[in-house]
């Protein structure tokens, strides 16, 4: 049978949710248990990759099992992972289900805040002044007037195709944080953090608002800004049509 995970953790200490050869990462935690469960190895298949310290308060996977949940499924793997790791459900799904290639949007959180906080110095990018959010709004308007962000892509990155459906980009002020939102069908390597060093350039006045449409059109990843720290970074949602792959 394939199951379905909805999870989420804390990527500090992680390099990532993709397996790898240097360093710890969320699969590999999540398969040791489930191997530790099921007396046997168990493959996970995650909705997408997030780069080493970039957090996720819902993410999705999947796996396959030739019996029935063991006994206390949820309360037992949460007991056996890490703090940082927790699943919140488990589900049957259809065997044609796949936690990456089914989804139909995934949306990112960065965070951002004016207020040094060293309770929060691993969840979120301290600014040390106040950027122009207005004029930020106005490049994300732009920036949903355009489906090519290859000057946002990660230089030798393995993409098929640098076109991604971008459905959401604002900045808004949220309890005392400024957080940029961002959904799209797919998203590729570093993009959305590539895109919030650009629009923070143009908040704080090192890059013109005007030369943003030739920063895209040039496809090259040297135009455009630096890429933020991956601690600020969330993924908050991940779309399936669940009618179709619920058991």
């Amino acid at each position: 049978m394939r199951y379905a995970l909805e999870l989420g953790y804390k990527g500090t200490e992680y390099r990532g949710w993709q397996s790898q050869l240097n360093g710890n990462t969320v699969q590999e935690e999540l398969e040791l248990q489930l191997a530790r469960l099921y007396q046997k190895k168990t493959n996970v298949l995650g909705c997408g990759r997030t780069d080493a310290e970039v957090h996720a308060t819902y993410f999705v996977a999947h796996f396959e099992a030739e019996s029935e949940l063991p006994e206390r499924f949820l309360f037992r793997l949460n007991q056996m992972l890490p703090p940082d790791i927790a699943v919140y459900n488990v589900f049957a799904v259809t065997d044609d289900f796949h936690a990456r290639f089914s989804a139909t949007y995934r949306k990112y959180i960065y965070k951002t805040t004016f207020v040094k906080n060293p309770f929060r110095k691993d969840e979120m990018l301290f600014l040390f002044k106040q950027p122009n959010v207005e004029l930020m709004n106005l490049a994300c308007l732009e920036l949903l007037k355009h489906n090519d962000f290859a000057a946002f892509c990660k230089s030798n990155a393995d993409n098929k195709t640098t076109l991604c459906d971008l459905m959401e980009a604002q900045w808004i002020v949220n309890d005392g944080c400024l957080e940029f939102h961002v959904k799209a069908n797919r998203f590729l390597r570093n993009m959305v953090r590539a895109m919030v060093g650009t629009l923070l350039d143009i908040g704080n006045g090192t890059t013109e608002l005007a030369s943003l449409p030739g920063i895209l059109g040039s496809g090259t990843r040297s135009a455009s800004g630096k890429s933020v720290a991956a601690k600020g970074l969330y993924l908050v949602e991940v779309g399936y049509n669940w009618d179709e792959f619920k058991k």
